[in-house]
């Protein structure tokens, strides 16, 4: 995934600029690359929602969807919906703030998106320059010349406008005193155990280092890695700590050492070091992810992890075929769920496991094939049964020890056996041998070998988002929680009451 962020100072009013870029419609009369442009179905320009056709000066035609626009906050967001060129995955936004120390305007323009690798330099060049800094000149030269209701002439040269210097950027950045120090509200965990050791305590929080922003968290992810590190199955936490590896939120202060982030700036992740389950924290940025108005905090928390497991799970550590017989255990929890649309989506036949009939119901709502609930009948008997003897090519099993033999069982000549977690316990000991009855395969994948650089992380961020956009998975709203009640989350959680994923939401 690439990103591109360009910024300038307009020296005009910030009405004047906005009036300019909220018509959705209105580029062709002011960027040199577009000759004309039109909204398809007659929908207002300001309509979410609304699809710009347009034609570039060089005949190439696109279509762009408006995502979001905020006349309070002079935001807007938009993706590609069709082009000639592979930007695939493209969002971006416009924002822009006034300059304080005069009448004029900082505009930022950014975007994502995931390019071909042999022509990545090409199509970044080519968003920095041939479109924002293009852009920025020919607005800059419109308000110049007084304008702004007549057309510009897409042939006329236009000096392309130098990117603003971060250090000249208006940013409202926290200055925190050395010494100075905060404090929050966190869960914190002081021995290994049960989910009653999950404490709310005040915690003291230092300034930002150079290298780190603190995050200000709007919704918190639960996810059952929690739930190992709470009792002391993964080592990632020792006590006292706080636990929790996901969450979103809203940027309040940048270390000064610190580029490519904000103050205001959306984010999200799902990575280590724990301590996710608190109202603010320090953290480097590295493995942080700008969310795009298309994306709520609460679907980024909620299914961020869940939904960058699946890509490597489906996509890595198994490439899931069409064709390809899949079963899915605890499909109607949170991963379970995407497991279950995506590999449908794949063209797989989907074989799902629940434990009630109120689950089963919401998994064949997701598209299964076939659902088995097993509390009331034997699972591998009964893919056996569906297979007419032939087996599931691939098992994903996170339920462990009471699921594992049964997988074994139910997999193919040649299957291959993810296991990723043990909701149900530890899988045992067993003969290796046993697997060389069927040619097996076993696969234990470790969340953070796919995920613990920039690199790894985002084809996986920008697969799921993708995802997300073209309907090809979607994420329930999730089971919320305040975050004083931690510990009913994670009863609800172990006990496999709730279906979907589950959230903790601090304190306004």
């Amino acid at each position: 995934m690439v990103r591109v962020c360009q910024s300038t100072i307009i020296d005009a009013p910030i009405e004047e600029v906005w009036a300019i870029l909220r018509d959705f419609n209105g580029h062709d009369r002011w960027h040199p690359a577009i000759s004309f442009s039109e909204i398809e179905g007659g929908e207002p320009v300001d309509a979410v929602g609304s699809v710009r056709h347009f034609r570039l000066a060089d005949g190439g035609e696109l279509r762009e969807q408006l995502l979001a626009l905020s006349d309070k906050d002079r935001r807007l967001s938009y993706c590609l919906l069709e082009a000639p060129l592979p930007l695939m995955g493209y969002v971006a936004s416009v924002r822009l703030k006034p300059v304080t120390d005069g009448n004029a305007t900082f505009w930022e323009w950014r975007s994502e998106f995931n390019p071909p690798a042999h022509r990545r330099d090409e199509l970044v060049k080519l968003v920095t320059e041939g479109i924002y800094q293009a852009g920025f000149a020919a607005v800059r030269d419109l308000l110049r010349r007084g304008s702004v209701g007549s057309p510009v002439d897409a042939r006329s040269p236009r000096a392309v406008a130098a990117p603003v210097p971060s250090a000249s950027l208006p940013r409202a950045v926290s200055t925190l005193a050395p010494g100075q120090g905060a404090t929050t509200r966190a869960i914190v965990i002081e021995r290994y155990g049960g989910p009653e050791e999950l404490l709310l305590k005040e915690i003291g929080l230092p300034p930002p280092a150079p290298t780190e922003v603190r995050i200000r968290h709007t919704v918190i992810g639960v996810n059952f890695i929690d739930v190992y590190c709470r009792t002391g199955f993964f080592d990632l936490l020792q006590p006292p700590g706080v636990p929790g590896m996901e969450a979103a939120g809203v940027i309040e202060a940048v270390g000064s050492a610190v580029s490519g982030f904000a103050v205001g700036d959306r984010v999200a992740y799902a990575c280590p070091p724990v301590g996710a389950y608190c109202e603010r924290r320090n953290m480097t940025p590295e493995l942080l992810i700008h969310l795009s108005d298309d994306i709520s905090d609460e679907i980024a928390a909620a299914g961020l992890l869940k939904g960058i497991s699946a890509s490597f799970l489906l996509h890595d550590v198994h490439v899931v075929k069409r064709g390809a017989i899949v079963l899915i255990h605890a499909a109607a929890g949170g991963i379970g769920q995407l497991l279950v649309q995506w590999a449908r989506h794949l063209g797989a036949t989907v074989i799902a496991t629940v434990s009630s009939d109120d689950k089963a119901r919401i998994v064949e709502r997701l598209g299964a094939h076939h659902v088995i609930v097993y509390s009331r009948e034997n699972f591998a008997e009964a893919v056996m049964r569906l297979t007419n003897g032939a087996g599931a090519d691939i098992a994903y099993d996170a339920v462990g020890n009471d699921t594992f033999g049964g997988s074994i069982a139910a997999l193919a000549v040649r299957g291959h056996l993810v296991s990723f977690g043990q909701a149900s316990g530890p899988v045992g000991n067993w003969d290796i041998g046993r697997f060389a009855t069927k040619s097996l395969t076993l696969s234990r994948p470790n969340y953070a070998h796919y995920t613990d650089t920039p690199e790894k992380l985002a084809p996986h961020v920008a697969r799921f988002f993708q995802a997300l956009r073209q309907g090809v998975v979607r994420v329930e709203a999730p089971t919320r929680y305040d975050l004083v009640n931690a510990a009913v989350a994670h009863r609800d959680l172990e006990s496999r009451r709730t279906t979907g994923a589950l959230v903790l939401l601090p304190q306004p």
